[in-house]
């Protein structure tokens, strides 16, 4: 059975020491060159040919994500695996752009890494479980926001009136003896508008009930 051919490109020597040892143990794996910046990455890919290259972010020249965008272009079947410090959801994302297959952090135990050569080399996709732990809860968040009424919507009847009344100049006294109330009651209904309206006092009252076109704009002679 074929080894997967693997080419490393980050430019600590050390650690591409370490992680030739690290595939070294692994039967179906074997490390075939490397590359120390983004500019001999892509020289080395199109020289060796590798199955993966493990890329990593921040190497001095040509960026890791013009790299992999180059070397996908010259051989698409060559499979890009971020080998990275970063995470970070916006270098994920890029990554994922130019054609990456998998993001694995380098604090990562070492077999979360060779699972992940094995899972990109079979044409699927990984992510380190932090950096998919953080996408879920990213992704619960705005679920959350777009789930959430809107502030208007969660008035009631009453303080929709009020705050009407209010915007078009009169006092809680006259509103009270509009609508038949305390002046406490209306007091309450203020208070609670306001607060849900994050609105602070009577200017921007008046600019947001504008806004919703809950009073006009008188006409100006």
């Amino acid at each position: 059975m074929a080894k997967i051919r693997i080419m490393l490109a980050d430019d600590h020597t050390l650690f591409r020491q370490g992680v030739r040892t690290l595939i070294a143990a692994e039967s179906d794996m074997e490390v075939i060159g490397d590359a120390a910046n983004g500019g001999e990455a892509v020289e080395r890919a199109n020289e060796l040919r590798p199955d993966v290259v493990l890329m990593d972010i921040g190497m001095p020249g040509l960026s890791s994500f013009e790299a992999t965008r180059q070397i996908k272009k010259a051989r698409p079947e060559t499979k890009i695996l971020f080998l990275t410090m970063y995470d970070d959801e916006d270098y994920l994302v890029e990554g994922m752009e130019v054609g990456a297959g998998g993001y694995v952090l380098k604090d990562s135990p070492a077999q979360q890494l060779i699972a992940a050569v094995r899972d990109v080399m079979r044409g699927g996709s990984y992510l380190s479980p932090r950096m998919l732990s953080q996408l879920v809860d990213d992704f619960r968040s705005r679920i959350k926001s777009a789930n959430r009424l809107p502030r208007f919507a969660t008035l009631t009847t009453r303080e929709r009136e009020v705050l009407k009344m209010l915007a078009e100049g009169q006092s809680v006294k006259e509103i009270a003896c509009d609508l038949n109330l305390s002046v406490k009651t209306v007091e309450a209904h203020k208070f609670n508008l306001m607060r849900k309206l994050d609105i602070h006092n009577k200017a921007q009252l008046v600019q947001y009930a504008i806004q919703k076109k809950i009073i006009k704009i008188p006409n100006l002679v």
